[in-house]
């Protein structure tokens, strides 16, 4: 994959401010590493690659929260469109933690709200959580945790970012389990509004599709047999055609 990289022009973090979409429209896709390779040969003349001390793959860690009942697991599951996503999400690269607020409206479009705040340190941000969310802090409890290596890529004309994430792996607090999705890549393209996307295109071509997938959802769905899962079954069945899950002794 570094070979193939080395063909992209490189944006900064700085560069990187201008194309923040924290108003925007998300569609995911689910595809497999061999198709990513073949994505990434055919995307480098559109788009550029963003780079971190000449780093492009980026670890991440993401500690997210929910009621005791998992009001927020089960507001996905039931297809919800008004819902949120409460987390701490840390850019390992750098060492910044930020709690976030992720909010999607009617429509389709998803709000973030975002403050810093350390990794284990979520009790700092109680009036945060109280002004910008619909639960209480105190309703919230540390629910699933999970890392990845992410690459983004930024089309030339600053118009939309695509995160490439793989080699995702869980912890379910309440459970105990630990799994791993090695083989299985998820892409997100973020676009401010309906603007041209060249990476459409390549998409068809190597018939990649959109597809529905929330890494909350999918690692407590795997994580823990006791919660429902009903609605999300066409999506594990697509998961383990994919890719094998495997079970780990440590996070």
């Amino acid at each position: 994959m570094r070979e193939i990289i080395s063909k992209y022009d490189s944006i900064s973090l700085e560069e990187m401010k201008c194309v923040r979409l924290m108003n925007r429209i998300d569609t995911k896709f689910v595809t497999s590493y061999d198709k990513l390779i073949q994505l990434l040969e055919m995307a480098h003349s559109e788009y550029c690659v963003q780079k971190i001390d000449g780093e492009y793959n980026m670890p991440y860690y993401t500690r997210y929260f929910d009621t005791e009942q998992c009001n927020m697991y089960i507001e996905h599951l039931r297809g919800r469109k008004r819902r949120q996503k409460i987390r701490i999400r840390k850019y390992e690269s750098s060492g910044l933690s930020f709690l976030e607020i992720k909010s999607k409206n009617n429509k389709g479009r998803t709000s973030k709200k975002r403050i810093n705040c350390a990794e284990h340190d979520a009790d700092s941000c109680t009036d945060f959580v109280n002004e910008h969310s619909c639960y209480s802090h105190e309703e919230l409890s540390d629910r699933l945790e999970n890392k990845f290596s992410r690459i983004t890529l930024v089309n030339k004309n600053k118009t939309e970012r695509l995160t490439i994430d793989t080699g995702l792996k869980f912890h379910n607090f309440h459970t105990g389990k630990i799994c791993g999705l090695d083989d299985l890549v998820i892409i997100e393209l973020k676009r401010g509004g309906n603007v041209f996307s060249p990476i459409s295109e390549m998409f068809r071509a190597l018939h990649i599709h959109p597809a529905k997938f929330s890494k909350y959802c999918m690692g407590m769905a795997l994580s823990d047999d006791c919660l429902r899962k009903n609605r999300f079954k066409p999506r594990l069945k697509m998961i383990e055609k994919m890719c094998e899950v495997q079970e780990y002794s440590e996070f």
